[in-house]
């Protein structure tokens, strides 16, 4: 087969769908496999310019990493792509215990025998800027520096109380970092400049994004200095917004691709792990919008009366969408029901009620014959969608309002899923309306 343009690993599914989406809607035919693919499954996608794999690694431990992100980049390495992306959520949120994005860098440097991996995090497409290396993000209209963002600064698992990124990646790993801002690679002698920080011994090399100009002149250093140090980078979408623009100047790619409007479904089925605020907005917009909740206790979920609570829940939702409703089931509706305090008391409790939530909405889909749902919470994304015995994921409708969580059309050999239309949503992303456009079928 022919080598790819760029591979991936995507520390969680929201983000793995966000890279998916940001290269199809630049015309790089794209795949997401939820895992090192079958040859058969390999093989039907043997087309697609970019390839990618969907990991759980934000919410994993460092020891986590060491046994499951090796192979896998052992794997992506042997697919010979002009960039592999270790692709982590644009906010950044992680810590030396879990999701840490320096421990993944320092497995990447060791599988491709590298001593610099270039790293942008900023994407002016999501709201997100880099300055002097600190990290701003979007909410509500507004920007804030991250450790003072309403949301992430408060992250149940992950909180950002530190926005300079050098010094918050320093906390979780010794390898040097340094930084190319904005006024760096904007300079005439840019060029110059990068290239004696590669040569400080600069084991990562972070590259302020914050506007369209930046991204552009990120995305040719970014090319350029992966041509001499090696093909290993980390960061968020970011780099694929980045790199495609420095292609499309190259004339190395076209513009992107057109995608229609793909029309409404009568029902759809939503689960929700996410406590985010902007998560409770989108489900009472809902609510409004002719959907039914079901809420389920995340303890139940988690703990030895899981079995029946999956039980009640399916039996409540499918009564639901019996009468013609679409359903979310939820559990939470924003901070102030956010149990995770008593979570942390009950082992593998989080990993335990995603894929309780993945077993509610597989069983929904299989007994109403459902054709689209929708996974709210990064998460929870990751460790549901493995419960719908899916193997692959292809975009089918990005959303301009929402980038970062399109519709996509499920693949595998398992029936009653193959060919589901379902959108993995970040628990921060997206409009109040967002869960009746997924209903809808409809770019905006």
């Amino acid at each position: 087969m022919t080598a790819p343009l760029i591979s991936y690993y995507g520390d969680d599914f929201t983000g793995s769908t966000d890279v998916m989406e940001a290269l199809a809607s630049n015309g790089v035919a794209t795949v997401l496999f939820l895992g090192v693919p079958s040859s058969e499954m390999r093989g039907r996608f043997k087309e697609c310019q970019a390839i990618g794999i969907a990991g759980t690694s934000r919410s994993e431990t460092p020891e986590w990493m060491q046994s499951h992100l090796t192979p896998a980049f052992e794997w992506l390495k042997s697919l010979g792509a002009s960039i592999c992306h270790y692709k982590v959520c644009s906010t950044f949120d992680s810590s030396p215990k879990i999701g840490n994005i320096g421990k993944a860098i320092e497995i990447g440097r060791g599988v491709f025998d590298q001593s610099t991996v270039p790293v942008i995090v900023g994407a002016p497409q999501l709201k997100r800027y880099t300055a002097f290396g600190n990290l701003f993000a979007a909410y509500q209209g507004r920007t804030f520096r991250i450790d003072r963002h309403p949301v992430m600064s408060r992250h149940p698992v992950t909180p950002m109380h530190e926005a300079d990124l050098v010094r918050h990646l320093a906390m979780q790993t010794e390898v040097p970092v340094a930084l190319a801002d904005s006024t760096v690679i904007t300079a005439p002698d840019a060029d110059d400049r990068i290239d004696e920080l590669v040569a400080t011994d600069a084991g990562i090399l972070m590259i302020d994004v914050n506007s369209a100009d930046t991204q552009l002149a990120a995305g040719r250093q970014m090319l350029r200095v992966t041509g001499k140090v090696g093909t290993f980078v980390a960061g968020s979408s970011g780099v694929e917004y980045a790199i495609v623009r420095a292609l499309q100047e190259q004339g190395e790619l076209k513009a992107g691709a057109g995608f229609a409007d793909v029309g409404a479904v009568d029902r759809l089925a939503v689960v929700s792990g996410s406590v985010s605020p902007t998560t409770e907005r989108q489900i009472r917009t809902a609510l409004e919008q002719g959907f039914d909740a079901v809420a389920v206790d995340p303890l139940a979920l988690a703990t030895s009366q899981g079995t029946q609570a999956v039980q009640a829940a399916v039996a409540a939702g499918r009564e639901k969408l019996r009468n013609g409703r679409s359903v979310i089931v939820h559990t939470a509706l924003g901070p102030s029901s956010d149990v995770g305090k008593a979570l942390q008391d009950v082992p593998d409790a989080r990993h335990r009620l995603s894929r309780a939530l993945g077993t509610i909405l597989r069983q929904l889909v299989e007994a109403e014959g459902l054709k689209r749902a929708v996974i709210a919470g990064g998460d929870t994304s990751s460790h549901a969608l493995t419960e719908l015995r899916v193997e692959a994921l292809t975009t089918l409708l990005p959303l301009p309002q929402t980038p970062g969580s399109p519709l996509c059309v499920a693949h595998g050999t398992y029936v009653p899923t193959d060919g589901l239309q379902i959108a993995l949503k970040g628990g921060q992303i997206g409009t109040d309306g967002y869960f009746a456009q997924i209903r809808n079928g409809r770019r905006s």
